[in-house]
């Protein structure tokens, strides 16, 4: 038996943990305060198990999991929301089987629940502006003459000596 390998990120409600194995099957998954214990059978025969003790404490109950062809996402619902957990494990140790899901990762503890993040409001100013309300910076103020392009780089080159 050898432990899947997973990623984890963690929201203001709950922590989510995706263990990769593909084709997975007979997948059982328990939920307890403090750990959560994972076990399945990869579509290569392999058994996977991790048991986690955790950072925080969960909800048992409100915990859930899904299974996809690729990975088995859980959802642990946190017994305190609100609270961020630095590390899943309880132990400060490494896990080699462990890594952070930083394409899923949110900094959410100085984030309000409404409001975006400063990225995402720039980004979102950013779809709204037209580029017919973007200023003219290639058009030279001090001459009357028209440009062909808006292309500055176009002009015609000397000829080389």
């Amino acid at each position: 038996m050898q432990p899947a390998t997973a990623k984890w990120y963690d929201r203001r409600d709950s922590v989510f943990i995706e263990f990769y194995v593909d084709n997975s099957k007979d997948v059982h998954v328990h939920f307890d305060k403090s750990s959560i214990d994972f076990c399945c059978v990869s579509g290569t025969d392999i058994k996977q198990q991790n048991k986690v003790e955790l950072f925080g404490e969960i909800d048992p109950k409100e915990s859930k999991h899904r299974c996809t062809g690729r990975y088995v996402l859980c959802c642990l619902r946190k017994a305190e929301a609100g609270k961020s957990w630095p590390r899943l494990t309880k132990d400060k140790k490494k896990c080699n089987w462990l890594s952070v899901d930083f394409s899923n990762w949110k900094d959410w503890e100085d984030d309000s629940d409404d409001e975006l993040s400063s990225f995402d409001k720039f980004s979102e100013m950013m779809n709204k502006m037209g580029g017919d309300d973007l200023p003219d910076l290639d058009h030279d103020n001090d001459h009357d003459h028209e440009h062909d392009s808006a292309d500055s780089d176009d002009d015609k080159l000397p000829d080389l000596e």
